[in-house]
């Protein structure tokens, strides 16, 4: 026998090494469906991660917008020390943050102590959270044989309501609660899955932290033991007191937590509506309503979406209420030929966003009833009954083309998901982008024609910024900042008497609003008129103190009086308070050369 032959019949390598070791060939490699199967499984995810961040990919190069600045200008953020404040004393760290939601401000910190102030770093990091959240998704879906799990998936990819959670970097706070909230409510179904005197008691703790975890990034995720009760009720139809028992720690740790959150908030933001018991009732109603219709029809997405009139008097608000009772009551009486599911998915769209429905006031409620932000977890619900009855519609097709006809549709109806998202993410590009678009779906947004102005100045659009600060003005008579964005562009555009009566509207409205006092001086300098203006940036001093931004001027003017030693000492405060001010340091090498002091340079 040749030895080619011989090396045949003694099999493999890796054969030959598992017989030495006493275990079976079958037993050490993996067979060939497994291996098939393995393969289609590492398919899978990667698909669905590409899908999460391919149509992201516009956020990569977006910056910074809006209430981003809340880390943006925290020192505690910036600063290595800082960590200790985030978490020990979140008023001072944090002082555009009204809750106490430490996890988030860490990542922030972290990733500062990594690449600074780069936006790219820190919307990478939220495409990728998302990304680890679709994965979990499926998962999820999965555990609960839910039809078409990875569809389910998929969808929650690149569904455009999720833009503002993933696209907005400051909304890292739905994406760290949902993966904790996700990776909680899996360790939950392995606790429950696992017989008695198994490891259980290790994924229950393991459930418990994340889950606080999760409340310590956003409190919306409180609702998550009352899932597991949902769950338990879909799977046998009925909840025992043992399922009680065992989600209690829960409810406690949730409940808890929330109470804290909610005594920091109204300690730092009293908040006082003046809503009715009925009328959060019918707003709550709308909502449900309203998030139903953008999950199905994701057109006219905005940021800010328009305050609704309700009250106890109209009818349509009560019709909202009335089809969500009918909803709910037709699927109780329809479980026995439908199932459970419809209904549990319902229960958890509904619970999931109650926290945010208006039955307990918060302050985005000033500016609007509804985020699309709100449902980045509740969605999931609907989407496992929508795409699951499809799924299982498109298995009952007669014929083979019809069922690649309908795989054709979910593949067209990501498509369209997705390229919705490429589009609406690009609005999150810059501010001006931003508020543009804002102001584009919501002109009587609250601020948001003020920030549009202030975002154009900050673009060098002065004539434009002009436009949008007076349209401001005229929906908030009272305000401040409003008037004075106009002085400020009207600075800018060289129409210098028409700013002065602007900003001095503007000081009647606040005598001791530094930033009209600073912009008023500065004005008057320009207009040659430097005594009045040092009165200005004197008065701007006694309220701030610590500005570089007066110490300049009042170098400037006094430099135009000819009084240079006393200019040299402005101009050194300011350049002791802002090192990086150029052309007070050019003013200052200006000032020793007229004293004869070039060299001190």
């Amino acid at each position: 026998m040749s030895r080619r032959k011989r090396t045949r019949r003694r099999g493999p390598p890796a054969r030959r090494a598992a017989a030495k070791r006493g275990v079976s060939a079958s037993a050490s490699l993996p067979s060939a469906p497994e291996s098939r199967f393995a393969r289609r499984e590492t398919l899978a995810a990667l698909a669905l991660a590409a899908l999460a961040v391919g149509c992201y990919l516009p956020a990569l190069t977006a910056g910074f917008v809006w209430d981003d600045e809340a880390f943006t200008d925290a020192a505690a953020v910036r600063e290595w020390s800082g960590l200790w404040r985030i978490w020990s004393s979140p008023r001072a760290a944090i002082e555009n943050e009204g809750h106490y939601w430490p996890l988030v401000y860490t990542s922030f910190w972290l990733e500062h102590k990594l690449w600074g102030f780069a936006p790219a770093g820190y919307h990478a990091v939220n495409v990728v959270l998302h990304a680890a959240n679709t994965l979990l998704v499926r998962r999820l879906a999965e555990r609960l044989a839910v039809p078409g799990a990875w569809l389910v998936a998929a969808v929650f990819a690149v569904h455009p309501l999720h833009v503002e959670s993933v696209a907005w970097i400051i909304e890292r706070k739905d994406l760290l609660s949902g993966l904790c909230y996700l990776a909680a409510f899996l360790a939950w179904l392995r606790f429950t899955d696992e017989p008695q005197g198994g490891r259980g008691g290790r994924h229950y703790v393991l459930a418990l932290a994340l889950f606080a975890a999760g409340m310590l990034c956003k409190s919306i995720v409180v609702t998550l033991p009352a899932a597991f009760v949902i769950v338990s009720w879909w799977k046998r139809g009925r909840v025992t007191g043992s399922d009680l028992s065992r989600a209690a720690p829960f409810f406690v740790v949730g409940a808890a937590i929330a109470a804290a959150d909610l005594s920091f908030y109204d300690a730092r933001e009293p908040l006082s509506l003046g809503y009715t018991a009925v009328e959060r009732l019918l707003i709550a109603a709308h909502a449900l309503w309203f998030y139903a219709g953008k999950l199905l029809w994701p057109g006219g997405l905005a940021v800010i979406y328009p305050h609704w009139e309700t009250g106890a008097g109209d009818p349509v608000a009560w019709g909202y209420v009335a089809a969500g009772v009918a909803v709910a009551a037709v699927l109780w009486f329809l479980r026995g030929r439908v199932g459970r599911g419809p209904l549990a998915g319902v229960l958890f769209f509904a619970v999931t966003l109650s926290p945010v429905l208006g039955f307990v006031e918060y302050g985005y409620m000033q500016f609007s009833f509804v985020a699309d932000r709100h449902q980045y977890l509740a969605g999931m619900g609907l989407m496992a009954v929508l795409v699951g009855a499809a799924v299982r519609g498109a298995e009952r097709l007669p014929a083979k083309r019809w069922r690649r006809c309908a795989a054709g549709a979910a593949a067209a109806v990501l498509a369209v998901l997705a390229v919705l998202t490429w589009r609406h993410a690009g609005i999150y590009r810059d501010e001006v982008t931003f508020f543009s678009h804002v102001v584009a779906r919501n002109p009587e947004a609250r601020a948001a024609q003020q920030n549009l102005g202030k975002a154009l100045l900050n673009s060098g659009r002065p004539e434009e910024a002009l436009a949008a600060s007076r349209a401001a003005v005229e929906q908030s008579p009272d305000d401040v900042k409003a008037h004075a964005n106009v002085g400020v562009a009207l600075i800018r555009m060289g129409r210098l008497d028409e700013a002065e009566e602007w900003l001095r509207a503007a000081l009647a409205l606040d005598p001791r609003h530094s930033v009209v006092l600073q912009n008023l001086a500065e004005s008057l300098r320009k207009q040659e008129r430097l005594d009045e203006a040092l009165r200005y940036y004197r008065a701007v001093l006694e309220a701030d103190p610590g500005n570089p931004l007066p110490h300049a001027g009042m170098g400037h003017a006094l430099f135009g009086l000819g009084r240079y030693e006393e200019a040299l000492r402005s101009l050194d405060r300011a350049l002791a308070l802002a090192p990086g001010l150029e052309s007070v340091r050019t003013m200052r090498d200006s000032a020793l050369s007229r004293l004869g002091r070039a060299g001190d340079r």
